[in-house]
């Protein structure tokens, strides 16, 4: 996907027992965040970030979703445990990972593997790609996503 272009209707399976469409959020700024793994420091970190921004976040008209390959059960205990005030999708299929690029092979402790490289994207209210972040930095990226959605609602 590049900037500026029509996002794809893409169907999803969610936390809270919740399937969907991206075009069900038509009217809304979208905020995804593609993230490793559950439960892990940085994306523990990353989560309770977009969290604790959560009622700023709407007040800018927008809806944040958690994504990663890990299973709706792995979901639904994270979210509760950091007690998220929002969804996470899970796509064990990689067919969101595949449609952001998100999938690269990262080297950890000498061995090459396959795994999300952490990113996040905005889709503005008419379904359209706005801005993305890649290899994200987890410390003050939330505030990066808050200050890019002011500027563009300016």
């Amino acid at each position: 996907m590049e900037i500026g272009e029509k996002m794809p209707n893409f169907s999803f399976s969610a936390t809270n027992n919740k399937n969907g469409h991206l075009a069900d959020y038509q009217g809304k700024w979208v905020v995804l965040y593609f993230y490793p793994k559950d439960s892990t420091p940085g994306c523990t970190i990353e989560s309770r970030d977009f969290r604790d921004a959560h009622a700023e976040l709407q007040n800018l008209n927008a809806i944040v979703f958690g994504i990663s390959r890990d299973s709706l059960k792995s979901h639904d205990n994270f979210k509760c445990k950091l007690e998220l005030p929002f969804e996470l999708i899970t796509d064990n299929e990689e067919e969101l990972c595949q449609l952001f690029d998100v999938i690269k092979v990262k080297s950890m402790y000498g061995k090459k593997m396959r795994g999300i490289e952490r990113s996040t994207f905005l889709i503005n209210p008419e379904g359209l790609l706005k801005h993305e972040w890649r290899r994200v930095s987890v410390v003050g990226h939330v505030d990066e996503v808050k200050a890019t959605l002011k500027s563009m609602q300016a």
